[in-house]
C-alpha cells in the first residue's frame, strides 16, 4: 500500500547567484532580491516624501503609505509583481533586516528621550498628558468589544482589550517634534506642553505594550505572563545599575573636542544586540532591549551624539523604510468591504480622536489654558507613527488582530497623522505682527538711542569675529548701548538627530527643560563669558528651521526683537591656502531671501578673521577700517556705522570718497539724483563735524574716471582690517569675472574675491527701506516664524 508523502518545505534561498550568463536568475537569490527590494522599497517612500512635501506632512506618511502601496493593497494585487519582487520565500530575510534596522532606531528614539527633562516636566503637564492616555484608552477597550463581536471572533479578551488601548492612546513623540518644528511651533506655549506630554505617553506607551505583549504570550497560564512581567523588570533593573555605569565610564572617557574611541561605540551598538536578545528570550519583544539601552546612555558629552552619528543615516535612510514596506505587505486595506467594515473605520478613527482630543483639550482647559491652543493640543497629541505600527505588528504577528482589524488600524493611524498639520495650521494662529518701531537702521538722528544687532552664526567658527566687531561697535556713549542677539542658526533636517538638537536648544533656553542650566553648549558659554566683562547686553538664542524658511525665523524674530541690523554669515569660509569655499548653495539663498525679507537693514559679514581666531580684550583692540563712499542710502547706512565704530579708542577709521569726474556726474535735473545727493553731502558734513572731535577719524578723496581708478584706491587699503561697504553701491563690476555673488554688489564682490586680500574682513550693508521690503507688503510672511526661535538668556 502506498504512503501519502508529506509535503515538501521549499528549499532556502541561496546567498548569491552565479550570474545572468550562468542561466540564473539573480531575483532567485537572497543577496540581488534583497537589493532590488531595497532600492525599490527607498525610491518609492522618497518620492512619496517629494510628492507629500507640498502638504508639509510628516516623513513617516510618505514611509507608511509607500508600504501599502507596494503590498496586497495596490502593486500587491498584482499576483506576479509579488511573486518576482517579494516572493514568500524572501520575506524573513527582508523581515530580519528590517528588525535589525528598528532595532538600532529604537536605541536613537532611547537617546532622544531625555529622563531627567521628563521628570522636571510640571505638574500639570503631567495631568495632562495623563488624560491624554487614560480616556482614549478607556475609549479603546469600548471599542475592543465592538470590534470583538465583529470582526476579531475568538481572540483572548484581555489581551485584546490591552492592544486597541494601547494603540489608540498612542502619541508618536518624534512625529510631534517634526511637526511642531515644520508649523515653528516648538517654543510656543503649545509646543512646550505637546513636546512635554508626548515624552511621558512614550514612556508610558512601551510600558503598556510589554503588559500587552506579555499577556499575549500566555496560552497556558496566567504565571507566565507575571513572570514575563518580572523578569523585564528584573532587565531594567539591571540596565540601570549594571550597564548604565559601564556606559557612563564610556561616555567620561570622551571628553569634548576628542575622537569618541571605535572600541567604545563597538561595545555600545553591541550591548544594544545583546539587550535585544535578552528581552527576546524573556519575552517582550528584542525592540524594549534596544529602547532601554538607549535611555540609559549619557546624553551629556558627544558621547551620545556621537553614537548618532555614527548609525542615523543608515539606519533611517535605508533599513527603516524596509520595516514600512514589511507592515505595509501585510496590510490588504481590500479586507475592508461592506457597510459593517466602513462602519467599524469610521468608528475607530472617531473614537480615536474623541478619547485624545476630549481627555487632552478638558484638562487643558482645567488649568486655564486658552480654548484655541487646547484644541491645537488635543490635535496634535493625537499624531502617531512608528511605534504605533509597532503594537499593531506585534499584535498580528501573535494573533491578536485579524487582516481586517490591521488594516483598519493602520488607515486610523494614517488618517489621524494626516490631519493633524492642516487642522492645526488652520486653528491656532499664534503669529501677530510685530508692533511697528521707529529705529529700522543704524543711520539714524538720536544717537543716543539703542542699537539692537540680530546677528546670526551658523557655527563655533564664526564666534570670535562676531565678538570682536560686537566689541568694536559699542562705541562710548552712556545712554545709546548695544543690545545684541546672537542667534545660532541650526538646520532642521529628517534625520533623527535633529529632534536631539531640538531637545538642546530647549535644555539651553526654556527653564521650563531645564532649569539649573548647568550644561550650556560651547557656543552660549563664549558669548556670556564676553557678557561678563563688557556693558553690552547680549541674549544667546537658537533658531531651528529647514534652510528653506529659515529665514522667515530671521526676519520675524528680527522684527519682534525692533532690531535696527541684521548680521548674516557669508556663505564662503577661508581656506589655509587663502581661498573661498563654499559652504553650500542653500546657505547663499538663505542670505538673499533675508535681503528681500528683512524689516531693518542687513549686514553680510565676510569673515577673515577679525582679531584673530580669539576673543580680543578692549585694551587690545586695534583695527583699522575702511569705507569706501561712492554715494546712495547703502553706503550712507556703512559710513553711519564706520562713525559709530570710530568712537572706539582702538579703532582707526578712514573713508575713501570717490567722486566722480564732472563729464561723468549724474544729471543734477533729475530728482532722484538731486535727492540722494543731498542725503550724501548730509552724511559727509556729519563726517566732517565728527572728524574735528575724533583725531582717529582720517578722509581721502578719490577722484574715479575708470575702474582702474577704483581698483587702485581700493588696493592702497588691502592691508586694513574690516572694509564696511554698501551693497548697491553706484560702482561699475570690478572684476573681469561675473560674481556668483550678489548679495555682496559690486565692490563686495570684488573686495571678497581672494585676488583683493586674504586678510581683511568685510561687512556688506544694504539699509533698509520700507518702500521695497517684501516683509512690509506682506506682513504675513513670517507666519509663526519667530515662535521657533528660542531665548536662551534674558541677561
Amino acid at each position: 500500500m502506498a504512503t501519502k508523502a508529506a509535503p515538501s518545505c521549499p528549499a532556502p534561498m541561496k546567498a548569491t547567484s552565479n550570474g545572468a550568463f550562468q542561466n540564473e536568475n539573480p531575483l532567485d537569490f537572497a543577496l540581488p532580491l534583497l537589493i532590488v527590494q531595497i532600492i525599490l522599497v527607498v525610491s518609492v517612500s522618497r518620492l512619496l516624501t517629494f510628492a507629500l512635501r507640498p502638504l508639509r506632512q510628516p516623513r513617516v506618511i510618505a514611509e507608511i503609505i509607500g508600504g501599502v502601496l507596494l503590498g496586497p493593497s495596490a502593486l500587491g494585487r498584482n499576483q506576479k509583481f509579488l511573486d518576482i519582487v517579494f516572493p514568500k520565500k524572501s520575506m524573513t530575510v527582508l523581515e530580519t533586516l528590517a528588525n535589525i534596522g528598528l532595532l538600532y532606531f529604537l536605541f536613537l528614539v532611547g537617546l532622544e528621550l531625555d529622563i531627567r527633562a521628563i521628570r522636571r516636566t510640571g505638574k500639570n503637564t503631567m495631568v495632562i498628558a495623563a488624560a491624554g492616555i487614560t480616556l482614549p484608552f478607556i475609549f479603546g477597550i469600548g471599542t475592543s468589544f465592538v470590534l470583538r463581536s465583529t470582526i476579531n471572533k475568538g481572540v483572548s479578551n484581555m489581551v485584546f482589550l490591552v492592544f486597541m488601548g494601547v494603540a489608540l492612546s498612542i502619541t508618536a513623540f518624534p512625529v510631534l517634534a517634526r511637526i511642531l518644528a515644520e508649523l515653528k511651533l516648538l517654543t510656543t506655549d503649545v509646543g512646550r506642553i505637546a513636546m512635554s506630554a508626548a515624552a511621558v505617553n512614550d514612556v508610558v506607551a512601551w510600558i503598556l505594550l510589554a503588559l500587552a505583549i506579555a499577556l499575549s504570550g500566555s496560552e497556558s497560564s496566567p504565571l507566565v505572563s507575571l513572570w514575563v512581567l518580572l523578569c523585564g523588570m528584573a532587565f531594567i533593573v539591571f540596565s540601570i545599575f549594571v550597564l548604565k555605569p559601564i556606559l557612563s565610564v564610556m561616555a567620561r572617557r570622551s571628553p569634548d573636542g576628542e575622537p569618541v574611541k571605535e572600541l567604545y561605540i563597538c561595545i555600545t551598538l553591541s550591548l544594544v544586540l545583546a539587550a535585544g536578545f535578552i528581552t527576546d528570550i524573556i519575552g517582550i519583544h528584542a525592540l524594549f532591549g534596544a529602547f532601554v539601552v538607549g535611555i540609559i546612555v549619557p546624553k551629556d558629552g558627544p558621547f551620545s551624539g556621537v553614537l548618532i552619528e555614527k548609525i542615523e543615516d543608515l539606519v533611517s535612510g535605508l533599513f527603516l523604510p524596509l520595516y514600512f514596506a514589511s507592515s505595509g505587505l501585510k496590510t490588504n486595506v481590500t479586507t475592508i468591504k461592506g457597510a459593517q467594515s466602513w462602519g467599524l473605520l469610521v468608528l475607530v478613527i472617531f473614537n480615536a480622536c474623541l478619547g485624545k482630543i476630549v481627555g487632552t483639550v478638558g484638562l487643558a482647559m482645567l488649568f486655564k489654558v486658552p480654548f484655541v491652543e487646547a484644541l491645537s493640543l488635543g490635535f496634535l497629541m493625537n499624531t502617531k507613527g512608528l511605534v504605533e505600527l509597532i503594537v499593531l505588528n506585534i499584535g498580528k504577528d501573535r494573533k491578536v488582530l485579524t487582516d481586517q482589524s490591521f488594516a483598519i488600524l493602520v488607515l486610523m493611524a494614517l488618517f489621524t497623522t494626516f490631519i493633524t498639520t492642516p487642522i492645526v495650521m488652520a486653528v491656532y494662529k499664534p503669529a501677530r505682527k510685530g508692533t511697528p518701531y521707529k529705529h529700522r537702521r543704524i543711520q539714524r538722528k538720536d544717537l543716543d538711542t539703542e542699537l539692537r544687532v540680530l546677528a546670526c552664526f551658523h557655527s563655533t567658527r564664526n564666534i570670535p569675529t562676531l565678538i570682536n566687531l560686537i566689541e568694536s561697535s559699542r562705541g562710548i556713549r552712556k545712554k545709546g548701548q548695544l543690545c545684541v542677539y546672537a542667534m545660532h542658526l541650526m538646520e532642521l533636517s529628517e534625520r533623527s538627530s535633529a529632534i536631539s538638537m531640538i531637545h538642546k536648544a530647549r535644555k539651553n533656553g526654556l527653564p521650563f527643560w531645564n532649569k539649573k542650566r548647568g550644561d550650556h553648549d560651547q557656543m552660549v558659554i563664549a558669548f556670556e563669558a564676553y557678557l561678563q566683562l563688557r556693558s553690552v547686553v547680549i541674549r544667546p538664542m537658537t533658531a531651528i528651521s529647514p534652510l528653506h524658511s529659515i529665514h522667515e525665523d530671521i526676519c520675524t524674530c528680527a522684527e519682534r526683537k525692533r532690531a535696527a541690523l541684521i548680521i548674516m554669515p557669508f556663505h564662503k569660509h577661508q581656506r589655509v591656502d587663502g581661498t573661498m569655499e563654499s559652504l553650500g548653495h542653500s546657505f547663499d539663498l538663505v542670505n538673499q531671501r533675508v535681503l528681500r525679507h528683512a524689516p531693518c537693514s542687513v549686514g553680510i559679514l565676510v569673515d577673515r578673521g577679525l582679531g584673530g581666531t580669539t576673543q580680543v580684550v578692549a585694551s587690545e583692540v586695534s583695527y583699522s577700517v575702511v569705507v569706501p563712499f561712492f554715494g546712495g542710502q547703502d553706503d550712507r547706512e556703512a559710513l553711519s556705522y564706520g562713525m559709530r565704530m570710530a568712537e572706539h579708542p582702538g579703532i582707526k577709521l578712514t573713508v575713501l570718497k570717490f567722486t566722480t569726474k564732472p563729464e561723468t556726474e549724474p544729471d543734477p535735473s533729475r530728482a532722484d539724483a538731486s535727492t540722494e545727493s543731498i542725503k550724501d553731502k548730509e552724511i559727509i558734513s556729519e563726517l566732517v563735524t565728527f572728524k574735528l572731535k575724533n583725531e582717529s577719524v582720517k578722509r581721502e578723496e578719490i577722484t574715479m574716471g575708470s575702474k582702474e581708478e577704483i581698483i587702485a584706491g581700493l588696493r592702497s587699503m588691502n592691508s586694513s582690517t574690516l572694509f564696511l561697504v554698501g551693497r548697491t553701491s553706484p560702482a561699475m563690476p570690478l572684476s573681469e569675472r561675473s560674481t556668483d555673488c550678489p548679495e555682496l554688489g559690486h565692490v563686495g564682490s570684488y573686495l571678497a574675491s581672494s585676488d583683493f586680500s586674504t586678510t581683511s574682513s568685510i561687512l556688506v550693508i544694504q539699509q533698509y527701506n520700507p518702500s521695497i521690503n517684501d516683509m512690509e507688503k506682506h506682513p504675513d510672511v513670517a507666519n509663526a516664524a519667530s515662535d521657533n526661535v528660542t531665548e536662551l538668556s534674558n541677561v
